[in-house]
């Protein structure tokens, strides 16, 4: 199978699974806390045993410390999927913001360059999707039961549509004879 379908497969797969997270955003969010809840565990217990091999009193403190932080937030997103998944949409929130200021400071550095624009709208966009968060927040925090769905949805067709323009660029680039050899 040539590269190209490969990317093209891959493509279809991601816009499918795009598609379906779409279509069951909630049950989406949770398996996102849910994964995220094993994750913490697993980096739980290995910081907690290289806190045992590190050396000096502060260092061993601070990686056992942080290991128990991490237990303890794995085990309670797995404990509390549907409050997990909020802490999670709370914490996109604070990192959408946060990107966007920084994008939209680091655009005016920008100025005068090709890269003003994109970096400026790609910052505004991020406090725009902040915004729209926080506005679940104060009103209807149930809705964000859905928002790290709907943005894993959108990645994923994002991600998916891409891959398959990948692919039609890879079917059409020019081959050197090199690559001719190797397939022949």
């Amino acid at each position: 199978m040539s590269d190209w379908i490969k990317w093209l497969l891959l493509g279809l797969l991601s816009i499918a699974f795009g598609v379906f997270v779409l279509g069951a955003p909630v049950v989406a969010s949770v398996a996102v806390t849910v994964v995220t809840g094993v994750l913490l565990l697993i980096a739980g217990g290995l910081q907690i045993v290289g806190g045992f091999t590190v050396e000096g009193a502060g260092n061993k403190i601070l990686s056992l410390i942080m290991g128990a932080v991490m237990l303890f937030l794995g085990w309670s997103f797995l404990d509390h999927p549907l409050q997990g998944t909020l802490t999670l949409a709370t914490v996109m929130l604070i990192l959408f913001m946060a990107g966007g200021i920084a994008r939209v400071i680091l655009s005016f550095q920008m100025k005068g360059t090709q890269f003003f624009w994109p970096t400026m709208i790609s910052g505004i966009l991020s406090i725009v999707l902040a915004g729209i968060i926080w506005t679940y927040v104060g009103k209807e925090p149930a809705a964000l039961l859905s928002i790290l769905g709907i943005f894993l949805g959108i990645e994923m067709l994002f991600n998916g549509f891409g891959l398959v323009f990948m692919a039609f660029f890879v079917k059409n680039a020019p081959k050197d004879e090199t690559t001719e050899a190797k397939e022949a």
